[in-house]
Order: C-alpha cells, then sequence, then structure tokens
C-alpha cells in the first residue's frame, strides 16, 4: 500500500494552488528550480541528441525549464499516472504526455529517463519498483532526486547514500553520480548504464 493517497495528495494540492509549483507539492518555486538545475548538471550538457522520458512530469515544469535555458532534448515524453497531470502537462508543453503507472507498466525505450520529486510519496518497495522500471526503459541512464536521509515519515519517503548504492548493486548500474549539496535533506542521483 502507499504511504497515502497519491492522487488526493496532487488533487487537492491542485485545488489549492493551481498549475503552481506548490501545486505539485514543492515547498517554493525557488526550490523546484534549484532541483532542475541539479538534474540538468548530472545530463550530456548538450541534449539536441538525446529523448528523454519525464517519469512523474506533474505539469511539465521541467521540460518548461529546459525551453527557458535553450537546453531542449531532441524528444521529450512526459509519463504521469494522474489523469490531471496529463491533460494540464500536455496543454502546457504541446508535447507528447501519456498516462502509466511508472511502478508497474511497461515503459517506452528513451535515451535517458529523469524524475524530479515522484519517489517522495512511495513506499520503499514502490520506490525500488519506479526506479528500476525508469533505469531498464532508459538507453543510457536514469536520473532523480529523492529526499535524503534516514529519517522516519508517514507521508514522505528518506533515501539514505547506502540505500542508493544498494539499489544501483541491484540494477548492475556501471557509475553513480549523486550532487547533495544544493537543499537540505535532498540529493540527486545519475545511474548510469556506459
Amino acid at each position: 500500500m502507499p504511504k497515502i493517497d497519491s492522487e488526493k495528495f496532487y488533487t487537492s494540492a491542485i485545488e489549492m494552488h493551481g498549475t503552481s509549483a506548490q501545486g505539485v507539492n514543492w515547498a517554493s518555486k525557488k526550490n523546484q528550480i534549484v532541483r532542475f538545475e541539479a538534474i540538468l548538471k548530472l545530463l550530456p550538457p548538450d541534449l539536441s541528441a538525446f529523448s528523454i522520458a519525464d517519469a512523474g512530469c506533474g505539469f511539465g515544469d521541467l521540460y518548461l525549464y529546459m525551453s527557458k535555458k535553450k537546453t531542449l532534448p531532441k524528444e521529450y515524453i512526459g509519463i504521469d499516472s494522474l489523469v490531471d497531470m496529463y491533460s494540464i502537462a500536455a496543454e502546457k508543453t504541446g508535447c507528447e504526455i501519456i498516462v502509466a503507472d511508472i511502478c508497474r507498466d511497461e515503459l517506452p525505450v528513451k535515451d535517458y529517463y529523469v524524475c524530479s520529486g515522484a519517489l517522495n510519496v512511495l513506499t520503499p518497495f514502490e520506490t525500488y519498483q519506479f526506479i528500476q522500471n525508469c533505469y531498464n526503459a532508459s538507453k543510457y541512464g536514469f536520473i532523480f532526486n529523492a529526499l535524503h536521509g534516514d529519517k522516519k515519515s508517514s507521508t514522505y519517503n528518506y533515501l539514505t547514500k547506502s540505500k542508493i548504492i544498494q539499489i544501483a548493486k541491484d540494477l548492475d548500474v556501471q557509475k553513480i553520480n549523486f550532487i547533495d549539496d544544493y537543499l537540505n535533506n535532498d540529493i540527486s542521483i545519475s545511474f548510469s548504464k556506459k
């Protein structure tokens, strides 16, 4: 069972905050952007030759941020499990957005998978499934962020570096990179296949 009902978690945030960073339960737009910057640091500097799948894309804000920074990939596809997110992301980005359960459904193969924030409300088992599916569906790797530490929470999911390293070993990840100096209790990770 999930820690929380993610549909209610996000639907109530959208009702309260609209299509803002807070509408996908980020503390602020600034925190969202800092996390996006960390993800971009772990991707190749020139994305024009690569396809990217944004797992748990929310409103498509990562795509909009990449567009603003002129770092768009050759192809972008957003994936989210909530129909509300699908509709808003499709309208805001003009890109292909699909509705899928990232933990269970077969995912399209893309060069890189990225994820910002979607792991935060999953159980440890769902987190493993999510990471495994994204990594397996990528040609080059999976870049994601997570809440960092060994805190116990009835709502949020925290990962330690040792847990992340164990997941990487289980998945036979070739190379791991971490960035953990941008926000308290947050970490960005790159699982690379080459």
